[in-house]
């Protein structure tokens, strides 16, 4: 009799607990479902219940990467969504930052830059130049010299070249340095990873996206608006927009000339990658009377090297 009276409280208590769970959770999905998604004017979920996959599918992927796989691009069977979503979720905020529209302009941003560095397109092309970036994981051409500058910190590493790969097409030993710190690999004596491993690639590229280098703030910042112009910014005529991302990210050769081809092909890159995503353009997409970052003291770009 004793025991059957303490296998019913027993069974009364565990009925409790998983009551007291249910609610619990229930209350967990409630709160969730008023602080994002479709409830909340469409501001995604972050914390692993949403993020950059909805909103880049793998439907999506290669639609915006149309031809990546086309037998004419060296870098064909590469840059995988997989490894792309693997690199995306390493860095919180990523395409992940503000309202819907936020998110899908700076992911659109982040794959038209990127998509000019490895562009495979020519103005005749099936569907169009701009379905066709990614066709290239490394630097074109005859990449002059190592990309080596002398530094006490970043040392090259005899035999090895420090030239455009990956989709940004990192480039110099101060940047492979700093990129593999940052994602994980020996950036000094290892950069043919960033060619040979999907996830690394991507990882490098989005590292440069989320990185500030001063006087240049993130491409990230700009696109998710977390940076506005100074005084001196307004002054050099750089305001908030795509523009401001192709000034951090070749500005020296191709910001403050007015039309450029090059800030042309990015800018069809990306309203090409706005319209898959349903999302408006925003303003202020090219950077044609925007000074330089840095002009008066810079005469190189410093962060990649620019494919053309």
């Amino acid at each position: 009799m004793e025991t059957s009276v303490r296998q019913m409280k027993s069974m009364r208590f565990s009925v409790m607990v998983m009551a007291l769970v249910t609610m619990a959770t229930m209350n967990f999905y409630f709160v969730s479902a008023e602080q994002c998604g479709r409830q909340a004017s469409g501001v995604l979920c972050t914390g692993g219940v949403q993020g950059v996959s909805s909103v880049i599918t793998e439907s999506i992927f290669n639609d915006l990467l149309k031809h990546r796989n086309d037998a004419g691009c060296k870098a064909k069977g590469f840059y995988s969504y997989d490894a792309f979503i693997a690199a995306a979720n390493a860095f919180p905020g990523f395409g992940t930052t503000g309202d819907l529209t936020s998110q899908k302009r700076e992911l659109a941003a982040f794959f038209g830059q990127t998509s000019h560095e490895t562009t495979g397109g020519w103005p005749t092309a099936p569907d169009g130049p701009y379905a066709w970036g990614y066709c290239f994981k490394e630097e074109q051409g005859n990449p002059p010299g190592e990309y080596c500058q002398a530094s006490s910190q970043w040392p090259c590493a005899s035999g090895k070249r420090y030239y455009g790969r990956g989709p940004v097409q990192i480039s110099w030993n101060y940047n492979y340095g700093p990129a593999g710190k940052a994602v994980g690999f020996d950036g000094i004596n290892n950069p043919d990873i960033v060619a040979n491993d999907a996830t690394v690639s991507f990882k490098t590229a989005v590292w440069f996206w989320m990185t500030e280098q001063s006087p240049k703030p993130s491409c990230h910042n700009v696109m998710a608006g977390g940076w506005g112009p100074s005084g001196s910014d307004t002054a050099a005529g750089r305001a908030a927009g795509y523009g401001v991302v192709t000034n951090i990210i070749n500005g020296g050769l191709e910001c403050g000339k007015g039309s450029d081809s090059r800030q042309e092909d990015r800018i069809g890159f990306y309203k090409r990658y706005c319209d898959i995503l349903g999302v408006s353009y925003g303003s202020n997409l090219d950077c044609n009377s925007q000074k330089p970052f840095g002009f008066a003291a810079q005469s190189q770009p410093r962060l990649i090297k620019t494919v053309v």
